[in-house]
């Protein structure tokens, strides 16, 4: 009976040791990712390697949060000039390709980012203004209805809302649809917004905790730095999706790089 016993043991030990992986797995191992920057230009007209620096890093914290690299897209309107990342061209249908690519294999949910200039009628993708519309059929057509986040750093952003609310979706934009966001200077490393998504992901457990915590940053900035009127983002969150979203912790989400 004894031996029977230490059998017994160690093969429930053997069992816990290989499950141990998988129960460790990421929630967001099977979700598809883009991350794109819009543009290259400051709001001077200048150039600027905002976009692009938030572009970088938040794929970066995305990875470290747990979402596979080989999910992941990245996207610039100067690819060339970062020899050292595997870019594609900022142009909505090589976006859209990459969506149906990834979203044919990492079947989980999906996160879509966009950090560029913005206008009352969408969001800059290189020479193009990219519509509300558009993005939600390009959605529609990829994720489907898994789980979904979108965040958008643009002035105007809010104009999306409408647009992309969905049950399965949550959508996080810079700014009220009528308003400008901030941080686009030829100087700054980040946009504001970009820079308050970044350095409050090591915090936030939640994706409604990191929106608020986001929403806050940005209006704690904007009220040091002298900016109105306020861009004051907007969170819309589906019904469907919100009681899922405990389950997708960010707890392994990354600080922002000094």
């Amino acid at each position: 009976m004894r031996g029977l016993a230490r059998l017994a043991g160690l093969i429930a030990g053997l069992w816990l040791v290989g499950a141990a992986p998988a129960l460790a797995a990421s929630p967001f191992a099977d979700w598809a990712a883009v991350v794109v920057a819009g543009d290259w230009h400051a709001h001077s007209g200048g150039p600027s390697e905002a976009f692009d620096n938030a572009r970088h890093d938040v794929s970066l914290a995305l990875e470290r949060a747990g979402f596979a690299p080989a999910n992941l897209r990245q996207f610039s309107v100067r690819p060339e000039r970062y020899k050292d990342a595997a870019l594609a061209k900022s142009d909505p249908n090589v976006i859209f390709n990459a969506m149906v690519d990834l979203t044919g294999k990492a079947t989980g949910g999906c996160l879509i980012y966009f950090s560029s200039h913005g206008a009352p009628n969408g969001v800059v993708v290189d020479q193009q203004i990219l519509p509300p519309g558009v993005l939600g059929a390009m959605l529609d057509h990829t994720c489907g209805q898994r789980p979904t986040v979108v965040v958008i750093s643009a002035c105007f952003s809010g104009v999306f809302v409408p647009a992309l609310a969905s049950a399965n979706r949550m959508v996080l934009t810079a700014a009220r649809p009528d308003r400008s966001s901030f941080g686009c200077g030829e100087a700054n490393r980040y946009p504001f917004f970009d820079e308050c998504f970044l350095s409050s992901m090591p915090t936030a457990r939640t994706w409604p905790a990191l929106a608020g915590a986001v929403q806050a940053c940005v209006a704690s900035r904007e009220i040091k730095e002298g900016m109105k009127p306020p861009s004051e983002p907007q969170l819309f969150i589906g019904g469907a999706l919100r009681p899922l979203l405990p389950l997708y912790s960010l707890a392994a989400a990354p600080a922002a790089p000094d």
